[in-house]
């Protein structure tokens, strides 16, 4: 508990100045983060990163997450950086040729997923920074998920019972996961009073009420994802980067879901 607290401060002495200026530290901050997830997979995987498909990988990552008019701003007026990131997908089922066959069309299907789940989660983490009052609703979402995350700790603690699903995370409960909704509820209610929904998010306090309904229960799904992930692989951790913590992915599993549903409801 006590490494876990040091990260934690560490950590956040670390985060929160990048996440308040913003620019172009949290884009690299977010393009980093992405590129580190990218490895985590491979590395449950037991795939080697330093390998042309997961150079590959990573670089679809980072392309997804930077913003295109400062880093790609070499691109012909009207083209997309998805094209980029397509050319990416393009050279990893080239792989099958340059091979034989040997590499498949099924094991291209890995470091492309891997590149969408952390570039296009990191990309709305970083879109919602750069919103219209954009730290306001990056704040939201990071409490929304940080409530979601004690909430339901404690509430799986003092009144769990019922299992939630135990074939893929036997210690997660309903009573936590009503207790994180709750939770995340009270705290986005109190948050909403300073910075009222019509204003800062495009809807009103009370619909933004029942979102945040929807975005606790994603944020606990997107955990649930990376509990089958690592089930799946028969590791325990993502990685070891956050003594205490795992890795970046079990830090910012819930957060990969939270941003891009906020972002589908017109939040950001």
């Amino acid at each position: 508990m006590k490494q876990r607290v040091i990260t934690a401060v560490v950590a956040l002495a670390f985060f929160l100045p990048i996440i308040y200026f913003g620019g172009i530290a949290i884009e690299l901050l977010a393009a980093l983060l992405a590129g580190i997830g990218v490895f985590e997979l491979f590395r449950m995987k037991g795939l080697a990163v330093l390998s042309f498909e997961g150079i590959l990988a990573i670089l679809g990552a980072v392309i997804l997450v930077l913003p295109q008019e400062r880093w790609f701003a070499f691109l012909p007026a009207g083209t997309d950086k998805s094209a980029l990131f397509y050319l990416v997908v393009l050279l990893l089922l080239g792989i099958a040729v340059i091979s034989k066959n040997t590499y498949t069309f099924d094991e291209a299907g890995f470091p492309v997923l891997a590149s969408l789940y952390t570039g296009v989660g990191f990309e709305r983490f970083l879109n919602a920074r750069s919103a219209t009052d954009g730290l306001v609703v990056l704040v939201f979402g990071l409490f929304v998920v940080w409530a979601t995350d004690i909430g339901a700790y404690m509430a799986g603690r003092r009144f769990g019972q019922r299992k939630l699903w135990p074939d893929i995370s036997p210690n997660k409960t309903i009573e936590g996961a009503l207790g994180g909704i709750a939770s995340a509820v009270v705290v986005a209610a109190i948050y909403l009073l300073a910075f009222p929904g019509q204003d800062y998010f495009g809807h009103g306090s009370l619909l933004m009420i029942v979102l945040t309904i929807l975005f606790s229960i994603a944020g606990q799904f997107g955990d649930l994802v990376e509990s089958a992930i690592k089930r799946h692989y028969g590791v325990k951790d993502s990685g070891n980067i956050l003594p205490g913590h795992g890795g970046i992915l079990d830090r910012f599993d819930s957060m990969l879901f939270v941003f891009p549903i906020m972002y589908l409801f017109g939040v950001f």
